[in-house]
């Protein structure tokens, strides 16, 4: 059976010069980077040189890079790092109803804990208005995060506006990368963000590591308590492969990522544009050109998302119906109910996230397969308009 993988926004396969970066520290090179001889000397040098790759990948400087075990330790780290670090000084956290788990759970938990959190809505297309921003701040206020672009829809948030207004007001910004890292240029010598997470699984790294950026002057609570690495930051040995090979993908990415968004988005359009032509009733999710540009969401009116997804996967199509973290779930997704979406329509919807590695055939198969999927799903749907339980009413 052929394979087709359209969920790169929930994980990317590995590159294979990343996996001959990550060969030596998987043999030879096996020191703590901690310990003071040539054995950890070697492997601290591996660290510190990928340390330095993604400090220039994002211009800022390389001892505010912390490295942790993923985007969700970065968020968590981020969010509970300021609260437990500035909570005297006000208990008021500003974030938007269209986050990641790994933030809005972080908030409910700080909400349990005595603070108060205001969730900001977003426009039709997903996206967050800087000036309800503006409305929620108080002089209460110690942390305004919002996602750099969803990982659902691809939106784009207007970033930096959002970072100018908390910078104005004197409030920590930060924003979850995770999903717009490599995808998008982010320029933290100009954008007006405190802090910023990134994740390696999602630019051809390795699953267990990711990162946070905080910004020199920034103070937060370690999460993990231990030995002093990442600057008594993040106690604990570091993930040396994870690093190496989040590294060397950012390398990669230094080099010819505008190459490869150019190809990915061709891909995406191609994609969306055949679908358009080829099925009605469809009703695209997000941003038509503020978005990341591998990803396209699309609600296929009649038809149940679980139903296609099962349909799909057995052609050998991998996509998704939302974020890989709420997998699971039977409820409409809650960023497209945020967006005001029609709940029939959230439930059919479902999001292609391509990446390095797709091609063209890729395209054409799975336009091919998803007309057949929805053709054969509408034939028992009594909604459909086309069926003969629908005319019959």
């Amino acid at each position: 059976m052929r394979k087709i993988y359209f969920d790169h926004n929930a994980t990317t396969p590995v590159h294979p010069e990343v996996w001959k970066a990550v060969e030596p520290y998987l043999s030879e090179q096996f020191g703590n980077p901690s310990s003071i001889h040539w054995a950890g000397r070697d492997v601290r040098k591996g660290v510190e040189d990928a340390r330095q790759v993604i400090a220039t990948f994002f211009n800022c400087q390389p001892l505010e890079v912390v490295f942790a075990s993923s985007g969700t330790e970065s968020d968590n780290l981020a969010i509970k790092g300021i609260a437990f670090r500035k909570g005297n000084e006000g208990k008021h956290i500003v974030t938007s109803q269209v986050e990641h788990p790994a933030v809005m759970n972080a908030c409910r938990f700080l909400e349990d804990h005595g603070f108060r959190v205001t969730y900001v809505p977003v426009n039709r297309y997903g996206i967050v208005d800087p000036e309800s921003v503006r409305k929620a701040l108080t002089p209460d206020t110690i942390l305004v995060t919002i996602m750099y672009a969803n990982n659902e829809t691809g939106s784009i948030m207007p970033i930096p506006e959002i970072g100018a207004i908390a910078r104005e007001a004197g409030v920590i910004m930060h924003t979850d990368a995770v999903q717009a890292a490599g995808k998008i240029p982010i320029d933290l010598g100009s954008l007006p963000v405190d802090m910023l997470t990134f994740s390696g699984h999602k630019i051809n790294a390795l699953k267990g590591s990711g990162g946070l950026i905080v910004r020199k002057g920034i103070e937060i609570e370690p999460l993990i308590h231990g030995g002093h690495q990442e600057r008594g930051r993040r106690g604990g040995t570091e993930n040396v492969v994870g690093i190496i090979a989040m590294g060397k993908s950012f390398q990669l990415l230094g080099h010819g990522m505008q190459e490869e968004v150019d190809e990915v988005r061709r891909l995406r359009d191609k994609l969306e544009k055949g679908l358009f032509e080829r099925i009605p009733e469809l009703v695209r999710n997000g941003h038509p050109t503020v978005r990341l540009p591998n990803t396209v969401n699309i609600s296929f009116r009649f038809v149940e998302g679980e139903a296609m997804l099962l349909n799909l996967d057995m052609m050998g199509i991998a996509c998704s119906s939302g974020s890989a973290c709420t997998s699971g779930s039977l409820e409409p997704s809650p960023i497209l109910m945020a967006m005001g979406a029609d709940p029939t329509d959230a439930q059919g919807a479902l999001r292609f996230s391509l990446g390095w590695g797709n091609t063209d055939s890729d395209v054409e198969f799975a336009i091919d397969a998803i007309e057949t999927v929805v053709n054969k799903l509408r034939a028992l749907s009594p909604l459909y308009p086309g069926t003969r339980e629908a005319k019959a009413r």
